[in-house]
């Protein structure tokens, strides 16, 4: 054996030989020992070996015992450091010694395969995705919203084009009835200032119009013009909502004009962000020697039809403002039955020069109704402190004193109008108060 062969040829220094061991002082030495309890484990190991090697010389037993207590805690500080740096060197040593993909994940469930990160890669289903959506917006804004009916025809004695909207079918519902209150505008683009449109419908969703509207049109431009009819819903106590839209691009196409020919078109579904209010213009004249302001209302156009008849009873209020005070207030006679009316008024306000950075102008487009409550078709408000075209027009009266400069307006919700002046008004509040206009010097 191998321990046998080691042990004849040359014993270690470290283990005594056989007389050494038998020596009267070795005995003592040893029987001290035997009285330690730590020496009694030990011994008690020793029996184990001495039972599977029963021949194994008692040297050769305390010179494994030694050997195995120097592996045991070799092992044990390698494996197991202190408990102050225990944690630490784990983090520290685990991103080499411990890969994710190699856990053991125990006998019941098998290790999933690596599978690559999706981080910074492209992932083609988003994209799928996206491509439907736009499929879905592309239907929605090309899918159909019933059909109309109308007819074209071209009078060359007078040179005017004849549009004849006969019906419409199958339109949608806008209302919470299940019904809606069509009517039809009609514009001969480019031109969009010469705007016609059917009278109202109530509750149909096949309305029959039957109307004819002219269009005063040189023949050689036709082939320039485009022919563009509007469907909307009518609503009283809001924006009219759009149904939807025909856009005849080639006139010459779509009929034969020496004769009346009736076409049949899809009407194509189109949102509108905002219906036109309509305009107003009016001149403003001031003269600083006798503190008097003019407002002259020429006239309006292209107004928001208020009744069912397409029409409106319009009339204009000019309320002069100051610090949110409304000072004074007069208005103009009432027009019948239009939506382009003609009034040609003036309205005279008392400021005196050193008033007139403090105040404004808010100028209201009325619609009269003799039953009930009148409505408010429109707004636009001039002064120093207001936007766009209304400070232009104030300065530019205050530029050329007694000389009328007249502009044309565009009329807006009366709600975005007063959160325009209230967002203004605290800089008027900040700065100083207003006093009421001052009676103009005697002459």
């Amino acid at each position: 054996m191998p321990w046998r062969n080691k042990e004849a040829s040359s014993p270690s220094p470290a283990n005594p030989p056989l007389e050494a061991l038998q020596s009267p002082s070795f005995r003592g030495n040893m029987a001290d020992k035997l009285k330690d309890p730590s020496t009694l484990g030990f011994l008690e190991a020793a029996v184990k070996i001495s039972h599977t090697s029963p021949d194994i010389p008692a040297e050769v037993q305390m010179s494994v015992k030694e050997h195995i207590m120097r592996h045991t805690r070799l092992q044990r500080q390698t494996t197991e450091p202190a408990s102050s740096t225990r944690h630490t060197s784990f983090k520290r040593h685990l991103p080499r010694q411990m890969h994710v993909s190699s856990v053991d994940y125990g006998n019941e469930l098998p290790p999933a395969a690596e599978q690559p990160t999706s981080i910074g890669r492209i992932k083609p289903e988003l994209y799928k995705q996206k491509s439907v959506d736009g499929d879905d917006a592309k239907s929605e804004a090309t899918k159909s919203c019933g059909k109309i009916n109308f007819s074209l025809r071209y009078d060359y004695e007078t040179e005017t084009l004849i549009v004849r909207i006969l019906k419409a079918f199958d339109l949608p519902a806008k209302d919470f009835c299940g019904s809606s209150d069509p009517y039809v505008k009609i514009y001969l683009l480019p031109d969009r200032k010469c705007k016609l449109q059917t009278r109202v419908h109530r509750k149909t969703l096949n309305p029959t119009f039957d109307e004819n509207f002219h269009f005063p049109v040189p023949y050689e431009e036709l082939a320039d013009r485009k022919l563009h009819l509007s469907v909307f819903d009518f609503d009283r106590f809001s924006r009219h909502d759009m149904i939807g839209e025909v856009i005849l691009d080639n006139l010459f196409e779509a009929s034969d004009l020496s004769r009346e020919t009736s076409i049949w078109k899809d009407i194509q579904y189109a949102t509108s962000e905002s219906v036109d209010l309509g305009e107003i213009m009016f001149s403003l004249c001031y003269l600083p020697t006798a503190g008097r302001l003019t407002l002259t209302v020429i006239k309006c156009r292209n107004l928001k039809a208020m009744d069912i008849t397409g029409y409106s009873d319009p009339y204009v209020k000019v309320s002069l403002l100051c610090d949110g005070r409304r000072l004074k207030k007069k208005k103009t006679t009432i027009k019948k039955n239009t939506l382009n009316p003609v009034y040609n008024e003036a309205i005279i306000f008392d400021i005196p020069p050193e008033n007139m950075d403090q105040v404004s102008l808010l100028i209201s487009v009325m619609d009269y109704d003799r039953v009930g409550h009148n409505e408010i078709i429109g707004v636009c408000r001039v002064g120093i402190n207001a936007e766009g075209l209304g400070r232009d027009h104030w300065n530019e009266m205050l530029a050329y004193p007694r000389k009328p400069i007249a502009h044309w307006h565009s009329l807006v919700e009366v709600k975005k109008s007063f959160k325009e002046w209230q967002g203004r008004a605290a800089s008027f509040d900040s700065e100083s108060s207003c006093p009421s206009p001052k009676p103009p010097p005697t002459p």
